[in-house]
């Protein structure tokens, strides 16, 4: 195997990303620094020392923000399609994280560090909807602790592509990056346990088949990898599916969200309405909008 392969296994990270380590003499093969391209044998031996993060503060920006709940502990957002959630490489302005600054001030979690202040859990840029955030370390170590416990509510709505033979079912399967394209999760045998409930709510047409899916465990692209690991890929996926030039990515609204408040222990539970352009879309393919009171 290649070296920078090699790397990128061994780390769990992306290809580029080991390249550059390497490139960067941070990686020595037998002592020494080595090509990119170096073949490893058995008897090579692979060191590394990995430099250490240098994370850049968020800056706060005056950028209107959706609030479904508010108090002083935590907020609940409705994230919009196309909004990143927090700063990285190609994305360090206009993000949620850089909202949350302006509208918070300093009153936000530092569990995450300067670059993900607040952020419990987060959804892709073109999912839209609901995303809670601690405003103290109290709530964030809190809510945490129920999303790995699995008593935190984490509900989908999603357009899919094709039909369900079984109308309702558990998808349990591990999700790990891409054995060859690290930027993207796959199946995979030695991946962290993931689990997915979905529910048939209608199908649309001939081609589409909307549903309602819980999350158990988060991993990264969860429900967009397991949907497409059956068959199933969700409508405009990019990534794991096929464009659609109606939808402006996948067709996923993080709809509804229960947990017990970190502070008084009542239950919290909300629920965001689809937002048009989902609407525009089940119409687009045979669907009728429902009124959901």
């Amino acid at each position: 195997m290649r070296l920078d392969q090699s790397v990128a296994q061994a780390l769990d990270i992306t290809r580029a990303r080991a390249q550059g380590l390497i490139a960067d003499g941070h990686v020595l093969v037998n002592g020494v620094p080595a090509k990119k391209s170096t073949v490893l044998g058995e008897a090579d031996v692979l060191t590394w020392q990995l430099p250490e993060p240098v994370e850049l503060a968020a800056q706060p920006e005056d950028i209107a923000l959706d609030v479904r709940l508010e108090d002083d502990d935590l907020l609940v957002v409705n994230k919009p399609q196309g909004m990143v959630v927090h700063p990285a490489p190609g994305h360090s302005s206009g993000t949620l994280v850089n909202a949350l600054l302006y509208h918070c001030s300093d009153k936000l979690s530092g569990i995450n560090g300067v670059i993900r202040p607040g952020i419990v859990h987060r959804i892709d840029k073109d999912t839209s909807g609901l995303l809670i955030v601690a405003k103290t370390d109290f709530a964030h170590q809190h809510l945490a602790a129920q999303i790995a416990a699995h008593t935190f509510t984490r509900e989908y709505r999603a357009v899919v592509c094709g039909r369900l033979k079984e109308h309702t079912g558990i998808i349990n399967l591990p999700i790990g990056r891409h054995l060859k394209d690290r930027k993207c999760m796959a199946v995979v045998q030695n991946g962290k346990p993931a689990v997915t409930h979905y529910e048939l709510l209608r199908e649309l047409g001939d081609r589409f088949s909307e549903l309602k899916l819980t999350l158990e465990t988060g991993r990264t692209h969860q429900i967009r990898v397991h949907m497409a690991h059956m068959g199933r890929p969700v409508a405009g996926d990019p990534v794991y599916g096929t464009a659609d030039r109606r939808l402006a990515g996948q067709c996923l609204h993080a709809q509804r969200i229960a947990f017990a408040h970190p502070r008084t222990g009542e239950t919290v539970d909300i629920t965001a309405e689809l937002p048009d352009w989902f609407e525009r879309f089940v119409k687009a393919v045979g669907g009728k909008v429902f009124d959901q009171a």
